[in-house]
């Protein structure tokens, strides 16, 4: 018995192309389509809708976003998604290292994430504890575990925590202070401090700064002349001193709360003179413009004037001035804590975490109390991030 090869004819062949390029030509009408229809979508669009498209664009700062969202997420319900309060003490785990998550025993046997228990010895050469591993019992790491009682958002009681390990076996992420406290849970309770001082005092800045930035410019005169000086006065003064003099000044005996409050304004109160001088330029240049006299004889008020014709001339800027604010308040407060200017125990911020990490001999011993700094830098980038995708979003001449 023979076997034949059948060879392709030519005919075959003109088939095969006829199909290859209807295909193409299918697959080409229906992007055609896509796009006809997204075009459609956007001659309707609002101008913030064409904002939202333009900035999902930016995959960077989509990223960005969505992290920093998380960031406050977890800061908001720190109960739930730390493994300890923050001044839950483990004393015979002092300056304990990171726990080492693992998922293989000491047989050689794989299994679900688990840990072992830590055994602290002292070193009677450099009087100083180290720990040991007992590989005798294994101790897995659960999620929606049973830990310490709390109050969600104040009012709602619960027991349930994200993760976490037995009580007798602690689960350190980040390791633990001098104290023997969870360094992981300290840093995402310090966040709620951090996070929303840089976004109470942006807020408040940013209204002031535009507020009387746009009186400054749009009326000039005598109130100009006044509103200037006062910025000047207040950029001549050295800010850290300030900062530290203003801070001195609150009484000891306040709450957190009171605390937090007092650094959100005082912070506010000296960062609003860089945006202003910029809203004044800003607003002088434009406002002897076509459509601001159109609004003057239509009998507009010469505030509607300011905030709905001529600040979102330059929308751009005054996002990206946000976005870059966000961070330097963050940096601010940090500035004060580490001090011992800012927030004070038993209450905590990115700032008061890095106290410890003063001295050069601690760090060299236990090196990951400087967590807490990067937990800083990782939010001071992603707002730079943030701030560059909605620039770029609310720049009318960018593509």
């Amino acid at each position: 018995m023979t076997n034949t090869i059948s060879t392709p004819t030519s005919a075959d062949s003109d088939s095969y192309v006829n199909r290859r390029s209807k295909e193409m030509l299918r697959r080409f009408r229906g992007t055609r389509s896509k796009r006809q229809k997204m075009a459609e979508h956007l001659l309707e669009a609002s101008q913030y809708q064409l904002m939202l498209v333009k900035f999902r664009k930016h995959k960077l700062a989509t990223i960005s976003f969505w992290v920093l969202l998380v960031m406050y997420i977890m800061a908001i319900f720190a109960n739930f998604f730390a493994t300890y309060s923050p001044v839950t003490r483990f004393k015979d785990l002092v300056y304990a290292p990171p726990t080492t998550i693992r998922i293989q025993d000491a047989d050689g046997s794989f299994h679900l994430p688990f840990l072992y228990d830590r055994v602290s010895k002292l070193n009677e050469t450099t009087y100083t504890y180290s720990f040991e591993e007992d590989t005798s019992t294994r101790y897995p790491i659960q999620f929606f575990v049973k830990g310490e009682p709390y109050d969600l958002l104040g009012f709602i009681p619960m027991d349930i925590h994200l993760f976490g390990a037995t009580s007798q076996n602690p689960l350190f992420l980040f390791g633990s202070d001098n104290l023997g406290r969870d360094l992981y849970s300290r840093i995402v309770f310090a966040a709620r401090v951090s996070l929303f001082i840089g976004l109470g005092g942006v807020l408040i800045s940013f209204f002031l700064g535009i507020l009387l930035g746009g009186i400054s410019g749009f009326f000039g005169g005598t109130v100009d002349l006044l509103i200037q000086r006062l910025i000047e006065f207040i950029m001549s003064i050295p800010q850290i001193p300030l900062w530290m003099g203003l801070s001195a000044a609150i009484p000891v005996g306040w709450t957190g709360i009171q605390k937090f409050l007092a650094i959100t304004l005082i912070l506010s109160l000296v960062g609003w003179t860089g945006l202003a001088r910029v809203v004044r330029g800003k607003i002088i240049s434009l406002r002897e413009e076509d459509y601001v006299t159109a609004a003057k004889i239509s009998s507009a008020s010469d505030m509607a004037i300011i905030f709905r014709h001529l600040l979102p001339g330059f929308t751009s800027y005054l996002i990206v001035h946000i976005t870059i604010s966000i961070p330097g308040m963050i940096l601010g407060e940090t500035t004060l804590s580490f001090l011992g200017l800012g927030i004070t125990a038993p209450n905590v911020s990115w700032g008061s975490l890095l106290q410890q990490a003063q001295d050069v001999t601690v760090l060299g011993h236990y090196p990951w109390l400087l967590y807490p700094c990067a937990a800083i830098i990782l939010a001071v980038v992603l707002f730079n991030f943030l701030g560059d995708g909605l620039r770029d979003a609310a720049d009318p001449y960018s593509r």
